[in-house]
């Protein structure tokens, strides 16, 4: 293209300048000689450019075939190992079905000698049933019972059998875990009575005041009789003056009206003016010095006893026991004593003292009321309980400690036996002679009207009562019977204080001699 270029401009300059031919000549040859020096160069280089690029193309031709080469080699290794695999694959899959193929036949062989067996079995089956069929036809002809009925038999006898095991079984754990339980109720109930103890007060429906001479009976009694009338009237005590000496009698059932009675026949003695208004004023002011001493009874008594949160009545109520008494038993004493007791053994028993000693504290609470109800004292208690508010725990423990509604906590039972407790203690109650006999006498008799009773002992202060019954005469569902209606009967015809075990005695002996 250089030269192209060169030939035209050397053209138009010899057109143009045909007088500088020898010149354009000189210039041409001159512009030649460089036009063939640069075109050598320009090949030379080109040669050189050539080679390079000749030897790039080598070199990035030889690198591409040995990563093309590399390349290869890596897939021919890859499919060198995947037909490894698969060749090793295909030879377990050989030997897999050449194993199954092989169980396959054992199967078969197997299955063979199974069905060859089971032929066999049927016909010796069906062998035993011809047998067992003609055998069972030889034993009912000799039995003169069909299947069936022996079969029957047969289950009865070992129902029987069975029964009389598990009862035996039975009897043997209850007896077991009533040695067991006795044994940890006597010694939670020891621990209990040893650990607490209280003074009996013995309360009489008469209380005996004291004068320092005869000649005051006159001037209690007054001129014609009106002092000791006014004074009757006031109190509602029966006052006795008889030839007793130094000493006026005063007879009633409520100790809190003796004890007004008393203390007004006191202050009436020591300031010496007894009449009619002057008796009425003093019996009226010694009332109120009564209530507000029962109400410091029930507070000192309840804070005594750790108990606080209670209604102000019950307070008052709880003063009231220590004027009431209960078979000799003063009644105040008596709950202390219970209140104690529940503590002590619901904390053996892991419960809660203090709703235990809340509970025995309360339980006789019906035995106090403001006015006579017609319920028990124990379902009375329990509605005093409702009303002002004691918990559900402690109005059950109330109202069933005589067993007259049903137990629902642990804390009932509690108070029920240690009620008993301090009521049973040696010296805590008295009773008449004549009528604790005549109780005891009508206990046994009423055992001895049922028929089969051999021999009655009322025991233990009349709190049990044993019957001997003849074995030949009772069975022993009948002597369950016999205790169940005894227990009934007792409840309903007769009275007496806490309760009375029934214990029926039904004895088999055999007696025989050898000579």
């Amino acid at each position: 293209m250089d030269m192209y270029i060169i030939a035209i401009v050397i053209t138009a300059v010899v057109s143009l300048l045909a007088g500088f031919l020898i010149t354009n000549t000189l210039i041409k040859k001159s512009i030649q000689e460089k036009n063939q020096h640069i075109i050598r160069d320009a090949q030379a280089e080109a040669e050189v450019i050539k080679k390079e690029k000749i030897l790039q193309a080598k070199e990035k031709f030889l690198q591409l075939k040995a990563e093309h080469e590399k390349f290869v080699s890596d897939k021919n290794a890859v499919i060198n190992t995947a037909e490894t695999r698969v060749k090793q694959k295909e030879t377990s899959l050989n030997q897999r079905l050449e194993e199954a193929s092989r169980k396959q036949k054992e199967l078969n062989t197997l299955k063979e000698n199974l069905n060859n067996q089971l032929e066999l079995v049927t016909k010796k089956q069906n062998e035993l049933e011809r047998a067992h069929s003609k055998q069972v036809e030889q034993l009912e002809a000799i039995s003169g019972l069909t299947a069936a009925e022996a079969r029957a038999l047969i289950v009865e006898s070992l129902k029987t059998e069975a029964k009389t095991e598990a009862l035996s079984f039975i009897k043997d754990s209850m007896e077991e875990a009533k040695m067991t339980a006795n044994m940890e109720a006597k010694k939670i109930i020891i621990e209990t009575i040893q650990r607490t103890a209280t003074e009996q007060a013995v309360e009489n429906s008469v209380s005996v005041f004291n004068i320092e001479n005869d000649e005051m009976k006159g001037r209690i009694i007054g001129r014609e009789g009106r002092n000791i009338r006014a004074l009757e009237a006031a109190t509602g005590v029966e006052i006795i003056v008889d030839d007793t000496p130094d000493a006026i009698l005063l007879s009633g059932f409520d100790p809190v009206r003796r004890e007004i009675a008393r203390l007004s026949l006191h202050k009436l003695v020591t300031d010496g003016r007894i009449h009619p208004a002057r008796i009425e004023e003093v019996v009226a002011k010694t009332k109120k010095q009564i209530e507000q001493e029962i109400v410091e009874i029930g507070k000192r008594t309840t804070i005594d006893l750790g108990i606080h949160g209670m209604h102000h009545e019950l307070v008052r109520m709880i003063g009231r026991m220590k004027y009431r008494s209960s078979y000799g038993q003063n009644l105040l004493q008596h709950s202390k004593e219970t209140a104690n007791l529940c503590a002590t053994m619901a904390a053996e028993l892991g419960l809660n003292p203090k709703v235990a000693k809340r509970a025995g504290l309360l339980h006789d609470i019906g035995k106090v009321p403001d006015n006579e109800p017609d319920l028990p004292h124990a379902l009375h208690g329990m509605k005093l309980a409702e009303k002002f508010k004691e918990s559900a725990e402690i109005c059950n423990a109330i109202g069933a400690h005589h067993d007259e509604m049903e137990m629902n906590s642990l804390i009932s039972p509690i108070v029920q036996v240690c009620d008993a407790i301090s009521g049973a203690r040696p010296g805590a109650r008295r009773e008449v002679v004549e009528a604790y006999i005549k109780r005891l006498k009508d206990l046994e008799q009423l055992a001895l009207s049922y028929n089969g009773v051999v021999k009655t002992y009322a025991i233990q202060a009349g709190r049990e009562l044993r019957v001997i019954v003849g074995a030949e005469l009772v069975s022993d569902q009948e002597a369950n019977e016999l205790s169940y209606e005894l227990s009934k009967k007792i409840q309903t015809e007769m009275t007496y204080p806490g309760q009375i075990k029934i214990t029926v005695i039904r004895e088999t002996r055999a007696v025989s001699y050898a000579k």
